[in-house]
């Protein structure tokens, strides 16, 4: 595969993506934009698509956006792709617009999960959505995969379905679904799909192409990779092990004796074992010179072990996890362990009961990309613009329908995928994996070149040089064999570990080079940064500090209390102070003035009214005010939903006994209006509710009018009205630190954003 060397250095065990010969279609070449209509076809020559991707987003063909990479991969390959987003979905006639695929249907709910797309944290439906023209709500259903996945099989009902995206890898097993307040079976069952693709698909997308190309039949494509379908009966040459119940006694052997020499131990009979135990013991009366232990396999063993590779674990099934919170717990702590694609087995996952049982069937997480297969992905013909029937009059992306979603990463290149934080309310981990793939730094820098210039509007500033972290760029493991045989949920939690390299020079070579390109005037980071990490390198956060700042940088301690963090897997609050130290330090040596921007979440499983209380003190002497405020939302299949929905803790093990801990979780409005409340301790409209908070917790000495007290003992006349520092802009006096919370510049309001799109 001509491509730059893998800057992991770790080999992967898989067929590299280009390797594949091209399907028959590729002479037809690359098409500016994956067609959306049979003109579009009609214009490249096209008869018909091989495959047709349904998706919730609107089209925006850059490498941010899901459905663009699948179908320039897809395109790479020589097939014939086209998409059909946003489609109507009260019937099937949508959906046919494009005529019969060849090949399969790929189908997905778009970058966000559908319920989160279009839900609040207190479940109240959103106005908005980010990745519809004019930011639009309103334009795709509640679990959208599932209803597209059904009008595809009406449309055409002898196509295959192949689901993928988020909002599959979210709901592979049977999981806790917080808008219905209720368990909810797999997706794949739901759905009625025939194979679903969790994680980054390429690699398995790209071999179920081609072998459904050659005419395999989907229901015999059971070997893949990150897939999980159906089956109804039992897979020969498997070995299962149970993990249907917990705290109940396994098979119980009898116990071999120590003594036994290995053909003792085959005959396995008293006689021998006594005889060998008479002559072991005279021989050590008699003075005989002592021989070393030898440690021998136990036949009784044998024919009873299995290589993980096949290997499946049996879950708890659906009936069982949706009428037992512990078996739940233990079936979410059981998926968690075994996302390490060097050693997670497979897993199956019973629904239904009697003759219409069927299993869930999870193949192992897929193999990782190299960063040479990285490279090739990014660097397909992207047109890095939404498709052209979004433009508005004069033929622009920017005024009224303008999709926000691709305003946000317009100018910002991605440079890797996974995150190994673990962090247990966030769905990264569960569907990128915790395995870094980086891309190289001529890959990152083309992008860069290309967005100069070709996309319109580039004005030198590249808006983030990032990932789902900003800094975890070529980080992880030390040895492929540590990396292959590592179970542990975070690398970074309870603290970074001893086998992690946290070398940031790879990092600090890209932020140098991308600055000094002809045309980029300023290069920003707009992704999350891992502190806990970036404290381990100076020299990053000094470059960092004095290059990449654009006066504020967003960083997420999420709490201040042991309780709570523990829970999060978050590290303590003195890593964000020792972070702010070298922060201030270096933005003092620059001669700037910049401000951290800390986020915290409210309500998350763990937290106690108490934890809260202390987390508004906090914010108070530093001079918080937060404007926003994010409360825990329970996202499927994550560590705290589990948490949330058991009370139980799968971190630390599950029980029915004393030894299971006990996760106190917030549920109820009142107390989840209370934590954010605390957040807010500076909004009048609050002050009455937590007065009384106060005075229940024995906190009355917080209630009055020094600087000492939390909220004042009068209410303002006007009821307490609140106007943000946001909206007014305003400058904190001397020393306050100056955030999100306390002066950013003001927000546009939807009349605004009208108003100006007018113009």
């Amino acid at each position: 595969m001509n491509a730059p060397i893998d800057v992991s250095f770790f080999p992967r065990a898989a067929k590299p993506l280009a390797s594949y010969k091209p399907y028959w279609a590729r002479r037809f070449g690359t098409a500016p934009f994956l067609p959306m209509s049979r003109a579009e076809m009609d214009a490249l020559g096209w008869d018909s698509c091989d495959v047709v991707l349904v998706t919730g987003d609107a089209y925006v063909d850059h490498p941010s956006f899901g459905m663009a990479v699948i179908g320039r991969v897809l395109e790479a390959q020589g097939f014939r792709v086209g998409i059909i987003a946003q489609p109507d979905w009260q019937s099937a006639d949508a959906f046919k617009a494009l005529g019969r695929p060849n090949l399969f249907w790929g189908v997905t709910a778009g970058n966000m999960d559908s319920m989160i797309n279009r839900y609040t944290a207190d479940r109240k439906i959103r106005s908005d959505d980010a990745y519809t023209p004019g930011d639009e709500g309103g334009r795709r259903p509640d679990r959208a995969a599932i209803v597209y996945s059904q009008r595809c099989r009406e449309a055409y009902r002898d196509v295959p379905i192949i689901l993928g995206g988020i909002e599959g890898s979210l709901r592979r097993i049977a999981h806790y679904d917080y808008w219905s307040d209720k368990v909810r079976r797999s997706i794949v069952v739901d759905s009625k799909c025939d194979l679903l693709l969790y994680g980054n698909a390429e690699r398995a997308l790209v071999e179920v192409a081609h072998r459904l190309a050659r005419r395999e039949p989907v229901e015999q494509i059971t070997d893949v990779r990150g897939t999980a379908f159906v089956r109804r009966a039992s897979e020969p040459g498997w070995m299962e092990i149970d993990s249907t119940e917990v705290d109940q006694p396994g098979r119980v052997d009898a116990h071999q004796s120590p003594y036994q020499t290995t053909g003792e131990q085959t005959e396995n009979t008293t006689d021998s074992i006594a005889a060998s135990a008479c002559q072991t013991g005279a021989a050590g009366q008699f003075g005989a010179e002592p021989q070393p232990l030898r440690f021998v396999p136990n036949p009784a063993l044998r024919g009873r072990t299995a290589p993980r590779e096949r290997t499946v674990i049996r879950l708890p099934g659906y009936e069982q996890v949706k009428r037992d919170a512990v078996l739940y717990a233990h079936a979410n702590r059981v998926l968690h362990l075994e996302t390490n694609p060097g050693n997670a087995r497979a897993l199956v996952q019973a629904h239904g009961e009697g003759a219409t049982a069927r299993d869930v069937w999870l193949n192992p997480p897929p193999i990782p990309l190299t960063t040479a297969e990285m490279d090739w992905v990014f660097d397909l013909p992207y047109a890095r613009s939404p498709h052209p029937r979004y433009a508005d009059e004069r033929g622009r992306h920017d005024g009224a329908t303008k999709i926000p979603a691709w305003e946000m990463i317009r100018f910002s290149v991605n440079i890797m995928r996974g995150c190994f934080g673990g962090c247990t309310f966030c769905s990264i981990t569960e569907h990128e994996g915790r395995i870094i793939q980086s891309r190289s730094e001529d890959s990152i820098v083309r992008e860069v070149e290309a967005m100069r210039d070709q996309v319109q509007g580039f004005t030198g500033v590249v808006s983030d040089l990032g990932g789902p972290t900003a800094n975890m760029y070529r980080l992880g493991c030390k040895s492929p064999e540590i990396e292959a045989a590592c179970r542990k949920p975070s690398c970074v939690y309870p603290g970074i570990c001893s086998n992690l390299t946290t070398n940031h020079d790879p990092l600090i070579g890209i932020y140098r080079r991308v600055r000094k390109l002809r045309g980029v005037k300023k290069v920003l980071i707009g992704s999350g940064l891992r502190y806990d990490l970036a404290v381990k390198s100076p020299a990053y956060v000094k470059e960092l500090v004095q290059h990449h700042v654009g006066g504020y940088l967003k960083i997420a301690p999420e709490h201040t209390e042991e309780g709570p963090l523990s829970k999060m897997m978050k590290p303590g609050i003195g890593s964000y102070d020792r972070f702010k130290q070298l922060f201030d330090k270096f933005s003092a040596e620059a001669g700037k003035q910049q401000f951290l921007i800390p986020y915290f979440i409210a309500a998350h499983p763990g937290t106690t009214d108490e934890d809260m209380l202390n987390l508004a003190l906090w914010l108070k002497a530093h001079g918080f005010r937060a404007d926003q405020v994010q409360a825990f939302y329970p996202s499927p299949m994550a560590t705290a939903t589990a948490m949330y929905h058991t009370g139980l803790n799968p971190l630390k093990g599950i029980h029915r006994d004393e030894r299971a801990e006990r996760v106190d979780t917030v549920k109820g409005e009142r107390r989840r209006r209370l934590h954010k409340a605390l957040l807010r301790y500076h909004d009048p409209n609050n002050w009455p509710l937590l007065r009384q908070a106060l005075k229940d917790m024995g906190r009355a000495d917080l209630i009055g009018n020094g600087k000492h007290h939390l909220i004042p003992t009068w209410q303002p006349l006007d009821g307490g009205g609140y106007q943000s520092a946001r909206r007014k802009n305003s400058t904190p006096a001397r020393g306050r630190v100056l955030t999100q919370h306390t002066g950013l510049p003001p927000r546009q309001t939807g009349a605004a954003r009208k108003g100006s799109a007018r113009g």
